[in-house]
């Protein structure tokens, strides 16, 4: 029989998304996979291979498949079924166990490899495309998406979230074994020491001017029009306002043209974006579609007071009118008059962005990768018991040595 009490496990990551692509998804694989081995386990990711791969070499540890341009999401690619190259790689290098990021093919084909191979899996809740069909005309998918999503997760052996919130509703639709995998945040990187003058200055900012900063996607899932709304307002009502957008989408050439009072400046990545963070003083985030939303944590760790929906990330961690601002979900107008009311206190505004930061201080992404692991050696106990139970049913009891 197995020893089940190891330190140390071969796991199998799974995620059509990573660094360099952009988005929360990728950035928590990047801390997933960096922590777990940190930790000492063997790592193995398996994602669609990137423009920025050397052809025919994989960096190490990684198991790279082919991919297709995702639509409407320039830079990103989804993996292709490779369901039999699965089953070979589970069969030749056999994971003790496999987180599964992302529902498309590669993590179909992935989730079916395992079972056929009786590896244990674990997927991850990390985007809602439910909420997502709305904003691209596929509202009456809704449903057949939400119940697509279920049977995924339910042929699993836990489904973690990363907020209690929708740990609790995908509870009440029916998904099975659902446990929290919060998020951290990288203090170190995201720190108020970034803010810098000389941004300020590119911005037309002078040494009291407020600048109202979104970070994200420019697109309609976003609801990217109410923080263009609240900037024009801004901008209206407050000479020294400035207004910055920082990221990509569909809707980036066309917002920046029909809104020139506002800078539309691009993805960044890694210090620039935290020095973009930190030279704000307002963040904005008016998505309503987030199963977390990682640029909540990023924008308090980096001191901006943030103006959000009371959900996700922003129900776990803000305190309203203490280290933040909160809205009722989906009260345009209540978000809208919070950040004008915000921006006619300034000294207010940063003593909620200190206080913001004082609070991402304490979210460490090792103690959420601890939790992670746990969860992962749960499940491959319960995986290595049942089939020791299932091969000692099969063999029978022993017999007596006097026949009885």
């Amino acid at each position: 029989m197995p020893n089940l009490n190891y330190t140390a496990m071969r796991i199998a990551v799974v995620t059509e998304t990573y660094p360099p692509e952009i988005n929360g998804v990728a950035n928590t694989m990047r801390q997933l996979v960096s922590g777990l081995g940190e930790r000492g386990h063997q790592v193995l990711l398996v994602r669609p291979r990137q423009a920025s791969d050397r052809r025919g070499r994989a960096p190490r540890g990684h198991f790279l498949v082919p991919g297709l341009p995702i639509p409407g999401y320039r830079g990103l690619r989804f993996g292709l079924p490779v369901y039999w190259r699965l089953r070979h790689l589970w069969l030749r290098l056999r994971p003790d166990v496999l987180y599964v990021a992302t529902q498309g093919p590669l993590g179909h084909a992935a989730l079916n490899a395992a079972l056929r191979a009786s590896i244990p899996v674990i997927t991850g809740f990390h985007t809602q495309f439910h909420q997502y069909s709305r904003h691209y005309g596929l509202g009456l998918l809704t449903r057949p998406i939400v119940n697509t999503l279920k049977n995924f997760h339910n042929r699993s052996d836990a489904t973690l979230v990363p907020t209690t919130t929708l740990r609790s509703q995908l509870n009440e639709a029916g998904f099975r074994n659902v446990h929290l995998f919060s998020r951290g945040v990288d203090t170190k990187l995201f720190d108020p020491a970034r803010r810098s003058d000389a941004l300020r200055r590119q911005w037309g900012c002078g040494p009291d001017s407020i600048v109202a900063l979104y970070v994200g996607r420019i697109a309609a899932e976003k609801n990217i029009d109410l923080a263009l709304a609240t900037m024009d307002a801004l901008t209206a009502d407050f000479d020294d306002v400035r207004c910055v957008l920082v990221g990509d989408g569909p809707e980036h050439a066309r917002l920046a043209r029909t809104h020139p009072r506002c800078r539309f400046v691009g993805a960044k990545v890694g210090e620039e974006l935290a020095a973009h963070y930190a030279s704000g003083d307002l963040f904005l985030f008016p998505s309503l579609t987030e199963t977390f939303g990682n640029v909540v944590t990023e924008a308090m760790a980096s001191g901006l007071a943030v103006n959000a929906f009371d959900y996700a990330a922003a129900h776990e961690h803000i305190r309203h009118a203490s280290n933040g601002l909160l809205s009722p979900f989906g009260d345009n107008r209540t978000f809208l008059e919070q950040a004008l009311a915000a921006a006619a206190t300034p000294q207010r505004l940063r003593a909620m962005g200190a206080a913001a930061r004082r609070t991402a201080e304490s979210l460490s992404w090792p103690q959420v990768i601890a939790t992670v692991e746990e969860r992962l050696m749960e499940v491959l106990r319960e995986s290595r018991a049942t089939a020791a139970e299932r091969k000692l049913g099969q063999s029978g009891p022993t017999p007596s040595r006097n026949g009885a």
